[in-house]
């Protein structure tokens, strides 16, 4: 078996793991149960495998990074405005 072939469909079932999610977060606009401290690091992380793939002209590091960066970025951007764009809480002191 070709290791770029390997690593192909590695990058195609890790990439689309993460579609169901997505999917879920812009439609329901609910990130209350997702943690933004994982999903900066993972977001992060892709960032730096994008970046690798890019230095070692790995396609299928390239293509499946960069939709994961899609997804995961998606998911963190609508994290990050739903944890700073809270109303005040209601409860009184």
């Amino acid at each position: 078996m070709n290791i770029e072939f390997l690593g192909s469909i590695a990058a195609v079932f890790t990439t689309l793991s993460f579609v169901p999610q997505a999917i879920k977060v812009v439609q329901e606009r609910n990130t209350e149960a997702i943690s933004l401290g994982m999903y900066l690091m993972f977001t992060l992380g892709v960032c730096l495998w994008l970046v690798y793939g890019l230095l070692l002209e790995s396609w299928p590091l390239i293509a499946a990074n960069s939709v994961t960066l899609l997804l995961a970025g998606t998911i963190l951007s609508l994290k990050m405005k739903h944890t700073f764009n809270r109303p005040p809480s209601l409860e009184s002191d």
